[in-house]
C-alpha cells in the first residue's frame, strides 16, 4: 500500500476583482473500461425530498457531487484550492469599484448534452427559477444577495446586486447556480425524480430501486465546452449500504476507487499495510461537525444550558476516541485553516469544567439534571457517527447535570424533521459549499438559514455579514468575522465539534485519484484515468 499525502496551497480567501479566462474545451481520450467509484452516500427520492438531484433543491455534498459532473456553471473551483475560474463563461469579474456589479461573458459554441444552444436567456432562467422556487433546503439562500439579473445580448449576464458581495464568484461555482435547459426544467417548480441534464462534463444515467439510487454512469459529454479536461471516457458511481462491503468490493477489484466515507479503522489499516495493490489518499478537508440547537425548544431556551453544555464537552477526548488523527478540535464554525478563523469558543470556555457549567445553570436558575434528546443521522456523515453520540452522551450523562438520551434516524427522514423543528438538539456536518469564512457562518445566521434555525441576532445579520462581504480582501473582513464568531460562542445557538481530514483509496492502476476531490469535498471525477501508477 502507497500513502499519498496532497498538500494543498494555504486557503487565503483573497479574491481578485477581474477574474480572466483560464481553459479551452475538454481533452483526454478514451480511457478504456468504466472507472467505478464506491461511495455510502444514499439517493433517495421521497415525499418530503420528491427532486434530489434538482439544482434548485439539491443542497448536500452527496448530491452536488452528481451536479457537478453534469450541470456547468459560469464558474468553477479550481482542482486545488484558489479564486474561481470561469467555466462556462468565458471571463467574468466586478464592473464597479463596489462589489455590486458582476458581469459574465459566455463562451462561444456552449450546448446542452441534447444539442440546444446556451444563451444568456438560458443562464437568466435558472438563476431566476432557483431564487423563485426557494427550496426549503435553503440552497437559495446562495444566492441570495442579488437583485436582478440582466441580459445583454445572446453571451452577456449581469448580476445587479442588492449589497456589496465579494463571495459571489464563488457562489456562481456552486450547482444551485448550475444552467438548466427550460426545456427540461419548469420555470417554477421542481423536477421531481432522479432526472439531470445538463451541459457539463458528463451525461448521466441514473438506477435506482424502491426509489432509491444504486448506479449512476457517467458518460463523457461530447458536446462539453469549458476549461475541464476530462481525463477518462465513463465513470460509474455504485452507492453501498455500509463502508466495511464497500471496502470488501474495493479489495476484490469490483471497483476502483474509495471516497465519502471510510472508517477510522479502514484508513488506520490502510495507512498501516504494507505492500498490496491499493493506495491511500489524504487531502485537507474542511469537512465540520456541529451540534445545532432549535433555539424555540423548552429544553434548550434558555441559552445557559447550551453554554453549559458547551462548558462540559471535551472536544479533545471526542475525537481520540472516535477519530484519532483524521480529525482535531474545532472552536469555531470556521475551520483553522480559514482566514478570519478564531478559537471563539475556547477563549469563552477554556478547558472542560463540570463546576463552571454548573454556576451558569445555577446563576440562570436551571433545575438538574436537564432532561434532552440528541438527535443524529445514522448514514450521512459515516459509520462511526452513533460512537461520536455514545461519547458526547456520556460525557454530559457524567458531568451529573443532564439526562441525555441519543437517537438515530436515517437521512431520508433526519433532513426533512430537522427543518420542521421537530429536534430540539441535533448533529448535522457541513461540507462547505466554497473556502471562505462566509460559507461557515451566514447558512447558519443569516436569514432563511440552511437549518432553519429560530436563532436570530440582528447585529449579525444586518451589520456584521454584510461588512464582512464588502471586502475583497478577506483578510481586512477578519474583523467583522471574527466579532460574528465571538456572538456565537456567547449565545451558543451551535456548538462546533471537529473539523476532519478527507481520504480516497485507489487501486494502483487509477491515476490523477489525488486530485479527484478538492477542500471543499467536490468530486472530479474527470481528473481520473486508467494507467500505471508512478
Amino acid at each position: 500500500m502507497n500513502r499519498k499525502t496532497l498538500v494543498m496551497p494555504a486557503v487565503v480567501g483573497l479574491l481578485a476583482p477581474v477574474l480572466a479566462a483560464c481553459g479551452g474545451s475538454a481533452s483526454g481520450g478514451d480511457s478504456g473500461d468504466a472507472i467505478v467509484v464506491g461511495t455510502t452516500d444514499q439517493f433517495t427520492a421521497s415525499k418530503e425530498a420528491p427532486a434530489p438531484f434538482d439544482p434548485a433543491y439539491a443542497y448536500d455534498v452527496g448530491t452536488w457531487n452528481v451536479l457537478r459532473q453534469t450541470v456547468q456553471t459560469l464558474m468553477v473551483q479550481p482542482r486545488g484550492d484558489g479564486e474561481p475560474q470561469p467555466e462556462a463563461a468565458e471571463k467574468c469579474g466586478f464592473t464597479d469599484s463596489g462589489n455590486e456589479r458582476y458581469s459574465c461573458t459566455l463562451r462561444e459554441g456552449l450546448e446542452f448534452s441534447n444539442g440546444d444552444s446556451i444563451t444568456a436567456k438560458d443562464v437568466k432562467f435558472s438563476i431566476d427559477r432557483a431564487r423563485a422556487i426557494k427550496a426549503d433546503s435553503g440552497v437559495a439562500g446562495l444566492l441570495s444577495t442579488i437583485d436582478t439579473v440582466e441580459i445583454r445580448g445572446d453571451r452577456e449576464v449581469i448580476f445587479h446586486l442588492k449589497i456589496a458581495d465579494a463571495t459571489f464568484p464563488f457562489k456562481l461555482s456552486t450547482p444551485v447556480a448550475g444552467i438548466v435547459n427550460p426545456n427540461d426544467y419548469e420555470k417554477d417548480k421542481l423536477r421531481d425524480g432522479f432526472s439531470v441534464d445538463g451541459s457539463g462534463p458528463y451525461t448521466v444515467k441514473i438506477e435506482s430501486s424502491d426509489d432509491t439510487v444504486t448506479k449512476a454512469v457517467f458518460t463523457k459529454n461530447s458536446r462539453y465546452t469549458g476549461q475541464l479536461k476530462v481525463k477518462n471516457s465513463k465513470v460509474e458511481m455504485r452507492s453501498f449500504t455500509d463502508a466495511d462491503t464497500m471496502g470488501a468490493a474495493l479489495e476484490k477489484g469490483d471497483i476502483d476507487l474509495m471516497t465519502r466515507s471510510m472508517t477510522p479503522d479502514q484508513i488506520n489499516k490502510l495507512d498501516n499495510a504494507s505492500g498490496g495493490n491499493v493506495n491511500l489518499n489524504e487531502m485537507p478537508g474542511l469537512e465540520i461537525r456541529y451540534l445545532a440547537f432549535n433555539t424555540n425548544a423548552t429544553s434548550v431556551k434558555s441559552a445557559a444550558v447550551r453554554q453549559a453544555m458547551a462548558q462540559v464537552i471535551n472536544r479533545g477526548e471526542l475525537v481520540s476516541k472516535v477519530y484519532g488523527s483524521q480529525a482535531e478540535p474545532l472552536y469555531s464554525l470556521v475551520p483553522a485553516t480559514i482566514t478570519g478563523h478564531s478559537n471563539a469558543f475556547f477563549n469563552k470556555y477554556g478547558d472542560p469544567s463540570v463546576s463552571r457549567a454548573q454556576t451558569l445553570l445555577t446563576k440562570a436558575g436551571i433545575t438538574t439534571p436537564v432532561k434532552m434528546t440528541l438527535h443524529y443521522t445514522t448514514d450521512h456523515y459515516g459509520a462511526v457517527t452513533a460512537q461520536e453520540f455514545q461519547v458526547l452522551k456520556s460525557q454530559l450523562n457524567k458531568s451529573g447535570l443532564f439526562d441525555v438520551d441519543i437517537q438515530g434516524t436515517p437521512w431520508a427522514k433526519f433532513r426533512p424533521a430537522e427543518q420542521k423543528g421537530a429536534y430540539d438538539v441535533y448533529g448535522m456536518g457541513w461540507f462547505p459549499d466554497f473556502p471562505d469564512a462566509d460559507n461557515y457562518l451566514a447558512p447558519f445566521l443569516d436569514k432563511d438559514n440552511f437549518l432553519g434555525s429560530p436563532y436570530v441576532n440582528t447585529k449579525i445579520n444586518n451589520n456584521l455579514i454584510p461588512d464582512s462581504r464588502r471586502e475583497a480582501d478577506r483578510l481586512t473582513a477578519s474583523k467583522s468575522l471574527n466579532e460574528i464568531q465571538s456572538i456565537v460562542a456567547d449565545d451558543v445557538p451551535i456548538i462546533p465539534l471537529w473539523q476532519g481530514k478527507q481520504y480516497i483509496a485507489a487501486r494502483d492502476d487509477i491515476t490523477g485519484s489525488e486530485w479527484a476531490l478538492n477542500s471543499s469535498s467536490t468530486l472530479q471525477l474527470w481528473e481520473l484515468s486508467r494507467g500505471v501508477s508512478e
